[in-house]
């Protein structure tokens, strides 16, 4: 359908209203950009009103692609992104590396408050409470940006609930790159919103242990190296994992989570899904 010229009356020389600007398919607003190194940004969007989803759950969000040169149709760009931000949030919010030759975040980096996403709201993704057994521990592995997830299970009351120790491991390549989570785990202990919503004390549970694999920094190392040669758990003063007592979420890049994987198996959990719950689990459709 082609677009109609504006017209005006003759008889009363008053304009024809103007038709509405048109808008992305499934679109939000963006509310907030930060920038947190040149390699890593996070955003907020407007949260549609059907929208529910469980802490850790991941949706397909993206922006429209280039025309084509031959039609000048243009077709979505999606991926999925976890959701940063807890169920009960009014708003949704996201954690992204920045790609220059991606065909998505070369596109995405570049959003300001005020633009639109494409945000399919159909949240799936197993790092979620329902796919583990109940346990005592509850241990959050991270690289990069899949600290994402992470994120709004650390603001979700049956975190607390469900846990008596929650431990957060963050591996990047530097100190600028773990911010992002440290910021959060700093305003978490400290929310007092957060402390009415969950419980008086809550914060004393949660514990972080960030490490760099490139840049100095107080604790350098990659995670599974740190945990074969039993530092961590030195550090932290907590035996190996099991699987009477520990539980485990694992979201990162694919040699990262193949590498925790043989270790959890080495230390007798298995793999648990949402139809059949285990030790642990695996985001598959996230990798950084």
């Amino acid at each position: 359908m082609n677009e109609m010229t504006q017209v005006t009356d003759a008889s009363t020389n008053a304009a024809a209203p103007q038709r509405a600007k048109p808008t992305l398919p499934d679109a939000q607003r963006v509310t907030q950009v930060t920038h947190w190194t040149d390699r890593l940004f996070s955003f907020r969007v407007t949260r549609p009103v059907s929208l529910r989803f469980r802490s850790g759950e991941f949706v397909m969000i993206g922006l429209m692609g280039d025309p084509d040169p031959k039609t000048g149709k243009q077709k979505p760009l999606l991926r999925a992104y976890s959701i940063a931000s807890p169920s009960w949030d009014d708003e949704l919010e996201f954690y992204s590396i920045k790609v220059e030759d991606g065909p998505l975040t070369s596109k995405l980096q570049h959003i300001q408050p005020g633009d639109e996403i494409i945000l399919r709201p159909k949240p799936v993704g197993t790092l979620v409470h329902d796919a583990l057994l109940p346990g005592k521990r509850l241990w959050l592995f991270a690289t990069g940006t899949g600290f994402a997830p992470f994120a709004s299970l650390l603001r979700d009351p049956q975190t607390y609930e469900d846990y008596n120790e929650v431990i957060v491991t963050h591996t990047c390549r530097t100190a600028g790159e773990l911010k992002y989570g440290a910021d959060l785990i700093d305003s978490i202990r400290q929310d007092e919103m957060l402390e009415e919503l969950i419980g008086e004390g809550f914060a004393e549970k949660l514990r972080y242990y960030p490490t760099t694999t490139r840049e100095e920094s107080p604790k350098m190392g990659r995670i599974t190296d740190l945990m074969r040669s039993g530092e961590m758990f030195e550090d932290l003063g907590v035996p190996p994992l099991s699987p009477e007592y520990d539980r485990a979420m694992i979201c990162g890049n694919l040699a990262f989570n193949l590498d925790l994987k043989a270790l959890f198996e080495e230390y007798g959990l298995r793999e648990g899904a949402n139809s059949a719950p285990r030790e642990y689990v695996v985001e598959k459709a996230f990798l950084d």
